[in-house]
Order: C-alpha cells, then sequence, then structure tokens
C-alpha cells in the first residue's frame, strides 16, 4: 500500500512559480511511475508530467519548457517545479504512482492540491 500527500499548491500571480512535492508512505517506492495530473473545474482530469523508475520524463505539450518533473528515491517524494504559470494552469494537481509488472500492478492517488493562478 502506498499513500500519496500533495503539497505546495496555493495563489500565484501570473509568470510566478510554484513547487508542488508528493511525499509517498510505504514500501518500494522507487520502482513507481510517478506523475503528476491536473483537473480544472468541468473538465477531465489531464496528464501533466510522469517521470518513471529510471528517471525518464514525458510532459504535456501545454507545459513543455515551464515544468519540470523529479524524483528523489531516498525522500520517497516527486516534485513538479512550475514556472511562468498561465490562468490556464489553474487546476487541482494529482500525485499519482503506477507500477505494471508481469504479475501485479498497481495505482494510487494523492487528494489533490489546489493551484490557482490569478492576478
Amino acid at each position: 500500500q502506498v499513500q500519496l500527500v500533495e503539497s505546495g499548491g496555493g495563489l500565484v500571480q501570473p509568470g510566478g512559480s510554484l513547487r508542488l512535492s508528493c511525499a509517498a508512505s510505504g514500501s518500494g517506492f522507487s520502482i513507481y511511475a510517478m506523475g503528476w495530473y491536473r483537473q480544472a473545474p468541468g473538465k477531465q482530469r489531464e496528464m501533466v508530467a510522469v517521470i518513471t523508475s529510471s528517471g525518464s520524463t514525458n510532459y504535456a505539450d501545454f507545459v513543455k519548457g515551464r515544468f519540470t518533473i523529479s524524483r528523489d528515491n531516498a525522500k520517497n517524494t516527486v516534485y513538479l517545479q512550475m514556472n511562468s504559470l498561465k490562468p490556464e494552469d489553474t487546476a487541482v494537481y494529482y500525485c499519482n504512482a503506477y507500477y505494471s509488472g508481469s504479475s501485479w500492478s498497481r495505482d494510487y492517488w494523492g487528494q489533490g492540491t489546489q493551484v490557482t493562478v490569478s492576478s
């Protein structure tokens, strides 16, 4: 069992920065692919960025060049550095841990943290 707790959300002006953190409890953090997803009011949840267990990253086109995902396996934590924030980045941001192997798979979500970009 893995529990995920996000932090770092808040209100920021356009052009500003925030860093989200997702702390994982439980065992086996390093084997999970970790991702950040977001959901704006009235919209479906969408992928923002993913980092695999080996450190490979993938970003949605709308955040490329602005957001950076990273992980610290020693701290069981994944981060999302968000720069040059835009009002359209306003959403609840969720942390995800995913593993799929030959005999079992797991998919965990955090409770979300609100990010509001507004002047």
